[in-house]
């Protein structure tokens, strides 16, 4: 087969979330050798993004505005044979007379309409529907997802399998010597709890640091890590009302290189997220032996099971006894060792054997 691959998702500096999985797939496929893969690109491929080989091809093409509802469709209809398209995100070609598959991370955008941009939530409302309903087959993330987009959408579930994310096995429990030389470098100087998110309204942020404070915990510090999305003033502006300047530490993004030592120096991983597809730090955590306190909502309950302590994101009590419980020591160990059963469901070479089947089938 030739498969034709929108790698856009993937070829940025910075990857979180859909990027992630999108770079992690294109590594899984270029070492397949049954199939031809080329890869349609807007920009020039990163240094990091797998090599060419004899059947892993990338095509750049522009122009690079509207490209998934001008550049791409002219080029199936006018470009290179495939026999079948995967767009690794929300958005599949506006027109195309190959089939298409796409990947639907989450519908989170109906549930919290008012906390995306404008602009932003009437591309994925009207982008993501109709990729959804005129592609000939949906990977989505959970089953949360899949029966999200079966409810709102009316969508046959035969036409949607789940497929969940993994997570690299460079996570995994750092020593010591690694991990206070990165406290160093981000200037931390306590016992840290850690969040590792973009910041934007959806992952809660001002109500976790409204934890925080009501957790009266002076030995600790909150360490969020994540780049700038939208809509994240507010985030700054909650840190000075509670006069936690000096407990809360914004890392900005963090390499991948420094993940799995910040993640494992810390004392719990908590994502009081309103709504989530999957959530791979959930399980990078695990990997590195933290206990997870996450949201009780869409995804998480799914993806931690009973490895983890679930709270209600809405309540600013929950989320403190959630992390009152994490930091137990007792609790802490019962949860690790939980969390390192509970990753074996997950892995990328998994994620990407079961895309290929389906895409044979197609």
């Amino acid at each position: 087969m030739l498969i034709g691959i929108d790698g856009n998702e993937a070829n940025v500096k910075n990857r979180v979330g859909s990027g992630v999985y999108a770079f992690e797939l294109l590594k899984e496929f270029s070492k397949n050798k049954t199939h031809n893969f080329t890869v349609y690109l807007k920009e020039n491929p990163e240094p990091d993004l797998p090599k060419e080989s004899e059947n892993f091809h990338y095509l750049v093409f522009g122009p690079r505005k509207l490209w998934t509802r001008f550049a791409l469709p002219v080029k199936l209809t006018f470009g290179p044979e495939i026999d079948i398209f995967f767009s690794m995100g929300h958005y599949g070609p506006y027109f195309s007379k190959v089939p298409y598959a796409v990947t639907i991370f989450d519908l989170s955008y109906l549930h919290f309409p008012k906390l995306f941009k404008q602009d932003d939530l009437y591309q994925l409302t009207n982008w993501s529907k109709r990729s959804i309903l005129k592609s000939k087959h949906i990977f989505a993330i959970s089953e949360s997802t899949k029966s999200d987009i079966i409810k709102n959408y009316g969508v046959d579930p035969s036409k949607i399998i789940v497929t969940y994310m993994g997570y690299d096995q460079s996570f995994k429990p750092q020593p010591k010597l690694a991990i206070n030389k990165v406290k160093n470098k981000y200037k931390i100087e306590r016992d840290y709890i850690i969040f590792i998110g973009t910041l934007q309204p959806r992952k809660n942020i001002e109500k976790l640091i409204e934890a925080f404070s009501a957790l009266d915990a002076g030995s600790l510090n909150l360490v969020i890590v994540g780049k700038k999305g939208w809509l994240y003033d507010s985030i700054f502006q909650k840190v000075k009302d509670n006069e936690l300047e000096s407990k809360v530490i914004f890392t900005d993004f963090v390499p991948s290189s420094d993940l799995p030592t910040l993640i494992s120096g810390s004392k719990a991983y908590v994502l009081p997220s309103l709504w989530e597809g999957f959530g791979i730090p959930v399980i990078e955590a695990q990997a590195c032996g933290v206990p997870v306190v996450v949201s009780n909502t869409s995804s998480l309950p799914e993806v931690v099971g009973e490895s983890g302590i679930l709270i209600n994101p809405e309540n600013i009590d929950s989320i403190a006894d959630g992390i009152k419980k994490a930091l137990d020591e007792k609790t802490s160990s019962a949860l690790a060792k939980k969390g390192f059963e509970n990753i074996e469901r997950f892995s990328w070479q998994k994620c990407a054997q079961q895309t290929l089947r389906v895409l044979e089938g197609l």
